[in-house]
Parts: structure tokens; sequence; C-alpha cells
């Protein structure tokens, strides 16, 4: 009988896949392992669904999907009789249970054993139920080269099924956990708290390993980590970078303990929420086959800090910037987008709309006889800039980058067919005065992987003067909206935590602003609907964590 090791030598692998790309996973993967290889690994460990990218959403239920990641799954299998690493894979399998989100451990040419997760989330971003079949049978360890592996997946850990502390029971050593976990803020701290809670239920020490890179909305952030028996940081990953990492574990009386892996640092709140808006559009234009991307640059904070982001992502010979002045264009704002440009190296452009908004009034004047100018004259200098930002990425294949806020889009203070057009939007989950702390944080800090320059790249003046949107006379956003500290409060109470008007008074706020904000959020349910995607940076963007009704009649009128 085989003696068991005293030292198993765990490769960790944070990789970006995309989904769908099989075959580019798959060589991912490869590569991964011989770099393990090459380092003395024993054994290596992928994240949640790594072969088919996560989450594959609807892509489980067509056959031929499912097979061709099965030939891959087995492709890899057959890897693994060349004497290296064994490996422990996400894969969807199809079984005589159903579709399963599933692991597949391989060694010695073989499979040594498959687990089916068993808690499937619904909730937030996920939709787990819809898709896939939760696993039969409470998953027991698998022996591996003479250690019993607990390989609980995700959400597994997360829920209250009791896996973790079931698989110690059944003789596991140690808990190797793949996920697909996506960032908000504050997760990391989360994460943490989740595998505290199942270090101490199951007495064993627990791998956590996070997948990395974006997915339309989502962004898995990677900082995988690991937490010791005695519920010790056993290493910490980088957040928003690759790696493949080899951990060193020894037995040490009853337990493993790690001897050796990195410590590195995880970024604070405003490096974090930035890192993870310029990762998402990087990997939203790089992985749909965009070469370089447009955006109107007004002058104004929003579009500052999503050209900013634009040239941190993609550096700045694949981002183009457009100014469309108008009448109400102060020349303030055209020397502070021209500024901007220039600190950040892009291109610049000014397309004058007075003759295409010129040519809509006059086409306009016979039926819009007799009624005042308002709202609807505004919307033409919106939809004509539109109109010439979606000329330019069809005549040029470029993407166009949206630069509506959060507080925006909540009470619909963006224009269909205008300023909303667009392939995708960075800022999208980031409150007002949570793009003013990132454009300050910006301007001094350089993010890690950024391809832009040091220094003030969002000028100060478009930090310091009161936001506008310029679509008629000495215009500021507090004409018609609070001040956006109170508004971004009510919003984030209502959005964020579902609180009922009488608790959001109770924290100060005047009961008509609330009710009058509430209703606001509410009739711009349709326009949240056709915007483009953004990434998710707080606990409930909208998207797939919102789903409100359009046709709403309810109001809170406590």
């Amino acid at each position: 009988m085989t003696k068991a090791p005293d030292v198993l030598r765990i490769a960790i692998v944070q990789l970006n896949p995309t989904v769908g790309d099989i075959a580019g996973n798959l060589a991912k993967a490869r590569e991964a392992r011989a770099d393990a290889a090459r380092h003395g690994a024993d054994l290596v460990l992928y994240t949640e669904l790594f072969l088919s990218g996560y989450p594959p959403e609807d892509l489980v239920l067509k056959p031929a999907f499912l097979a061709a990641c099965q030939r891959a799954m087995d492709e890899f299998a057959a890897d693994t009789a060349d004497g290296g690493p064994g490996v422990i894979m996400g894969v969807p399998l199809k079984r005589e249970t159903g579709v399963h989100n599933a692991i597949v451990v391989a060694d010695g040419g073989k499979v040594i054993g498959e687990r089916l997760k068993l808690d499937l989330p619904n909730y937030g971003e996920f939709d787990e139920k819809r898709v896939f079949q939760p696993g039969p049978d409470m998953p027991g360890p698998i022996n591996f080269r003479g250690v019993r592996l607990g390989i609980p997946i995700c959400e597994d850990i997360w829920g209250d099924l009791g896996i973790c502390e079931t698989l110690a029971e059944s003789g596991a050593e140690i808990l190797l956990v793949p996920n697909g976990s996506p960032y908000y803020r504050g997760k990391v701290d989360i994460r943490q708290q989740v595998v505290l809670k199942q270090v101490i239920e199951s007495g064993l020490p627990l791998i956590y390993a996070n997948q990395l890179g974006g997915q339309d909305e989502l962004v898995f952030d990677g900082a995988s980590f690991a937490m010791e028996a005695d519920h010790s940081l056993a290493f910490q990953m980088s957040q928003f970078e690759e790696a493949v990492v080899v951990t060193t574990w020894k037995r040490s009386g009853d337990h493993w303990v790690c001897d050796a892996g990195p410590m590195s640092k995880i970024p604070e709140a405003e490096e974090a929420d930035y890192r993870a808006c310029m990762f998402g559009l990087r990997d939203y234009v790089n992985k749909n086959g965009f070469k370089n991307v447009v955006l109107g640059l007004s002058g104004g904070i929003d579009s500052a800090i999503c050209a900013a982001l634009a040239v941190d992502a993609l550096g700045e010979e694949r981002v183009r910037t457009v100014m469309m002045p108008y009448r109400y264009t102060a020349k303030t704002s055209l020397k502070d987008a021209e500024d901007c440009a220039r600190a950040l190296g892009c291109r610049y452009d000014i397309v004058p709309i007075f003759e295409p908004v010129e040519g809509f009034s006059h086409a306009l004047t016979q039926l819009f006889e007799g009624t005042k100018e308002g709202i609807t004259e505004e919307n033409l200098q919106s939809r004509a800039r539109g109109t010439i930002l979606m000329a330019i990425s069809n005549k040029f294949g470029s993407m166009v980058v949206t630069t509506g806020n959060k507080s925006e889009m909540s009470v619909g203070y963006a224009t269909l067919y205008g300023d909303m057009n667009g392939g995708f939007n960075p800022i999208k989950d980031l409150y007002k005065m949570q793009v003013y702390a990132l454009a300050r944080w910006r301007n001094d800090n350089v993010p890690p992987g950024a391809l832009g320059p040091s220094g003030e790249v969002i000028p100060q003046n478009i930090i310091d003067k009161a936001p506008s949107a310029e679509l008629r006379e000495n215009q500021t956003d507090q004409d018609s909206l609070p001040p956006y500290p109170v508004l971004d409060d009510i919003l984030e109470c209502l959005v964020e935590h579902e609180m009922g008007v009488d608790e959001i008074v109770a924290r100060g706020h005047e009961r008509e602003t609330v009710h009058r904000i509430e209703h606001l959020l509410y009739i711009a349910e349709y326009k949240r609907r056709q915007a483009a995607p953004g990434v998710k940076i707080t606990r409930k963007n909208f998207g797939r964590d919102r789903r409100y009704p359009i046709t709403n009649r309810f109001r809170d009128r406590s």
C-alpha cells in the first residue's frame, strides 16, 4: 500500500477564460498546467466552469455546446498520462440526472472523480436553477494520490447545507473550492467571512480559487486565497491580475498547513472600483472583437472619467473622443474637453451639431407650431450627438462607450437614442459622487495594468464645476434634481437596500423629495431596459440584480 504523502504542492490557476471559447480555454488550461509542472506542482486547481467560461447561461441548453465541453475535458484528462500534475477542472456535464455545474478530477491519464454542484444560486446576478440540475447526492471526498480532497463548488460553501462539515465527517483532509465569484465593493471581506465560517465548522483548511476576467456586466476579480485550520490566512493572491501560483502544503499532525504562498495586498475601495471598471471595459471590447472605441467628450465629469478608463484599458491609440458643441456649450467646456484629451493623449475631434439640430427643428416646424420649446428641443441635441457617434461607429468599426452614471440612470436623466447610445458603459453602476471620488483617485494614482499616463488626466476644473447637460442657457443638473449627495443617498436606500419612505425620511430627507425620487426611479425603468450593459460595482446593479416591472403603479405612500 502506497504511503500517503506528507507534502502536496497545489497550483491555483487564476486566469481569464472566455465564455464559449472552449478551444481557447483548453489552451489556457494546458499552458497553466505546463507552468505549474515546471514549478513542481502535484495538482492544479482551476476555477468554476473554466472550460466553458462562466456564466455560460443558456449555452448549456445546447447539446452541441455540452458535447464540445465534454470532448475538451476528455482531451485534458488524457493529457495527465504524461506523469505531470493532476487537475481539478470546472466544466458543465450532461449526465443521466441532467445538466450539471461540475468539476472533474483527472490524474494518470484518466478521470478519477466527478463532483456535481449541489447548492445552485438563484439570486442577484445568478440564475443557475434555470439551466442546471443540482447534484443528486451529498458529495464525498476524492482520493488524490493518497490525500482525501473535499471539493465543494462555489455556492456549496455559501449556503447552509452543511456540505463542508459533511466532507470533513466523511474523511476529507483539505477543502479545495473552485469559484466564479464576481466583484462588488467589499466582496473580498465577505468571501473571507464565508470561508472562516466553513473552516470553523469543518475544522479543515480551505483553498478558495476564484475566476478572473470580465463577462458582460460581471467582473471576476480573482483575489484567490486560503485559510488555515487555525483560521489564519494561509496565502492571498492578487486582485484583478492573472496568476498561476504553486503553494506548498505539509502535514502537521492531523492537519495540512500551507508552508509557502504569496501575500498580496488587496486594493482599497476606490482603487478596486476603478480597476473593476477598467477591467470590465477592456474585456468587453477585446472579447467582442472591437479594435477601438469612440465616446462623446463634453467637458463634464462622466465623459472625462470614461475617457480615462478607456485609455487606461485600451491605450491612447485605441480611443477616439469627439466634442459636439451647440449654442449652449460653454467655452470652458470646450477647453476642458480638449485639455482632458490632451492629458490622456487620445484623439480629439470637434463636430459641431448646429446644422443637424436646426435641420431637425426646421423639419418639425409645422408639427410643433403653437407649442413651447422645452425638453423635446433639448433632446434633439442629445439625439443629434448620439447619431453622430453611431455614424462614426458604423464607418470605422469603433464601439461607442456610453457615459451615463447610476444617479442619472436611476431617475431617467438620460435621453433614449441620444446620450444612451452605445455598446458598453463602464460607469453604469457608479453613483455621481462615486464618479467624483474615482476621478480624484485617478488623478493621484495610476492603477496596475493601466495603459494611460500618470498625473492629472481629468482637469481639476471638470471636477470643481457644477455638472450640467448644457442643453439650455445656464442649465445645471441641480435645476431639476436634488444635490447629488442627497440624491445618491436616497437612491442607495431605494435601490441597494429596498428601504421604505419612512426609513429614508428618518435619515433626514424631506418626504416630498423622497416620494419624487421614488416616482422618477419607477417611471425610468423602460429606459434602463434599453440601456447598454455596464460593469457591476454595487451589490445591486441595474440589469441582472434588479428586475422591476416597467408597467408598475405601486408607490410607497407612507
